[in-house]
């Protein structure tokens, strides 16, 4: 095949598997790597292995392309499946394997998680818990991370412990980015540009050309970072 005549189909052929990468993506839906379950992971895998095929395939490009939307319906129906029918997940998915309770570490489970007691305690120190008789609990879920519950007397106080009830917070939204006034944002805040202008001369600063970052949530409480780090 004549080189020039064969950059424009890799050209082609690479426009089209990007495109059809994306919108498998997208049906997909989004997941951080942390909550794909085994089999969502080796798909991922598998439709960039085939989209990368396509993209340099010239002579049957319809092949790779096919086999990407196959891949792509078996996960999307499988999501719906585990989605509508709660008692597949388990066979589709996996469940949560217990490996430690009350002091106790269950070898078998470990074994069934395909785990070594190395990996169960790399995996409790990256939590922070550098001494297991801190674990009251710990559970190894379907998507490969270690949940744990902590002893009564190693968790952290909350206000419930101390019979306080705090007031909610409030989201922060950005106001300004860059030197420039998010408008939107800040009339979904219920303020305008007058009262902005206001809270700038109260910090100390005479525009938005001074302020890399201003934030604010609906009390008006503000916070401005400014160009200069000095």
């Amino acid at each position: 095949m004549d080189l020039f005549t064969s950059v424009p189909q890799v050209i082609l052929t690479s426009l089209l598997s990007v495109a059809s990468l994306f919108l498998i993506a997208k049906a997909l839906g989004h997941k951080q790597m942390a909550q794909l379950d085994f089999f969502d992971y080796i798909t991922g895998i598998t439709i960039g292995s085939i989209a990368a095929e396509l993209a340099t395939e010239l002579e049957k490009p319809l092949h790779p392309l096919i086999s990407m939307i196959v891949y792509g319906i078996i996960s999307i129906l499988l999501s719906k499946l585990t989605t509508n029918y709660p008692k597949s997940r388990k066979f589709v998915n996996g469940s949560p394997i217990l490996l430690m309770n009350n002091g106790k570490l269950y070898r078998q489970n470990m074994k069934k998680a395909k785990l070594d007691l190395s990996e169960f305690l790399m995996m409790c120190r990256q939590q922070g818990y550098f001494d297991i008789n801190e674990i009251q609990a710990a559970v190894f879920e379907y998507n490969g991370m270690l949940t744990i519950l902590p002893h009564a007397l190693k968790r952290p106080i909350n206000p419930t412990d101390l019979n306080l009830t705090p007031k909610e917070d409030t989201l922060c939204t950005e106001i300004i980015m860059d030197g420039h006034i998010i408008n939107r944002n800040l009339t979904h805040l219920g303020f305008d540009e007058k009262w902005l202008q206001k809270q700038l001369k109260s910090h100390g600063y005479e525009n938005t050309s001074e302020i890399f970052l201003g934030i604010s949530d609906r009390d008006g409480k503000v916070s401005f970072f400014p160009m200069d780090e000095k």
